[in-house]
């Protein structure tokens, strides 16, 4: 059963639109979909809202700390309210797969990702879920930081935000416990890929 979903971004408007707050963007799409508002909570580091599902409370949290401080703002919500980590779902930006694909797991190393790495320390556990949320890899490694605090191409972008709308759909799934189910969807539904420029014809000489 999750009790808490999270939203990994930068905070501030320069940052709102740019490849490493696609967790963030899933997040705001979520709290829309419940209908549940996000407010300023400074004891918790960040944006929450509370709201209920069935019988069940969920809590839902856009830290509004750097990324690489992340951590602070999961910690914090979930220690006062008892959350365990396999209770928490992490969505974040994923290198590893290209715009427009999105996969769910479940504990497991943070490949480098600043907002992952500090969960890590500060919940003490790897143990909760990830949403990864493919945003396509640069190419070279030194280009790494460059290319996620970079707005995505419009048609990264729409695909992006076609596969958040698609792992939307598996919501209540995930909020029921039906994990496998909700994973089975998400995996097997199809990306829409951003098609290829049309060539103009060939000239004639």
């Amino acid at each position: 059963m999750v009790k808490l979903l999270v939203g990994l971004g930068n905070p501030g408007p320069e940052y709102h639109d740019t490849r490493h707050n696609a967790g963030a963007w899933w997040l705001e799409a979520a709290a829309s979909a419940l209908k549940a508002e996000l407010r300023p909570e400074r004891s918790f580091f960040g944006r929450a809202a509370r709201t209920q599902v069935g019988e069940h409370t969920l809590w839902l949290l856009e830290p509004s700390t750097y990324m690489n401080r992340s951590g602070q703002a999961v910690a914090a919500l979930a220690r006062f309210y008892k959350i365990e980590p396999q209770q928490i779902l992490v969505a974040h930006d994923e290198l590893d797969l290209p715009p427009g694909e999105v996969k769910l797991k479940r504990g497991g190393g943070h490949a480098g990702h600043n907002g992952l790495r500090d969960i890590h320390a500060q919940l003490g556990s790897a143990d909760y879920w990830r949403l990864r949320i493919g945003i396509g890899h640069p190419g070279h490694k030194a280009e790494v930081v460059h290319w996620v605090l970079k707005k995505p191409a419009p048609e990264h972008r729409s695909a992006i935000d076609t596969a958040i709308e698609r792992s939307l759909a598996s919501l209540p799934d995930l909020l029921a416990g039906q994990v496998e189910r909700a994973t089975a969807a998400i995996h097997t539904s199809k990306p829409v890929r951003p098609k290829p420029p049309r060539l103009p014809p060939p000239v004639a000489h």
